[in-house]
């Protein structure tokens, strides 16, 4: 009788679990409990008999699988930021301008052939050339002269080779009179300096 108690304790008990299974994992199957019930049979003075040999097998516990956990996913790396500097920028130097210096003329002069302006002499008009070389005065010319008359023409050649000597040794206008020829030795000089002036640097 006692073993019977037990028997019917344990299979109350494995049928309340599987009960408490089923209910508390709905989606899952719960344990299946399959027991054999042991044949009793009553003897003849009305006493229950439980064979204690039971010709079934042993009752056997069929445990279906619990729900598997799903696998956690894997943590994604955290991608590794890198800072770079920002690199300065290097200024662009500005090239200095190279300035070549003009060589100046020897003299006080530039070179050429230069006018003078045409001067009144009284008895005539007086207007010379002039030329630079090297920067200074190399050579003076008469283009006009008094000439239309004999006193005329002996005070001009008398005077202008007085006057350009002296001019060139003088690297400018600024020369004498010429005694007795006072009138052309003032527009020589007019001319002369207005031909220099042209030829100024």
């Amino acid at each position: 009788m006692r073993k019977f108690i037990t028997s019917a304790i344990f299979i109350v008990a494995f049928a309340a679990y599987g009960m408490y299974r089923a209910l508390a994992y709905p989606s899952s199957p719960a344990f299946v409990v399959t027991v054999p019930i042991p044949l009793s049979r009553v003897n003849d003075n009305g006493v229950i008999v439980v064979p204690t040999t039971p010709s079934t097998p042993i009752p056997t516990l069929t445990v279906s699988p619990s729900i598997s956990p799903k696998p956690l996913p894997k943590p994604k790396p955290t991608p590794l930021i890198i800072f770079s500097p920002t690199p300065t920028p290097i200024p662009t130097p500005i090239p200095t301008p190279i300035i070549i210096p003009k060589p100046k003329p020897a003299g006080q002069y530039v070179d050429g052939s230069y006018n003078g302006s045409i001067a009144d002499a009284y008895y005539g008009n007086v207007e010379v050339a002039v030329t630079i070389a090297g920067g200074k005065i190399t050579d003076i010319s008469f283009l006009q002269y008094p000439n239309d008359r004999s006193t005329s023409r002996s005070i001009s050649s008398r005077a202008m080779p007085r006057l350009v000597s002296e001019a060139i040794q003088a690297q400018s206008a600024k020369v004498s009179t010429v005694s007795g020829a006072t009138d052309i030795s003032a527009a020589f000089r007019q001319s002369l300096a207005y031909a220099l002036a042209q030829a100024k640097i």
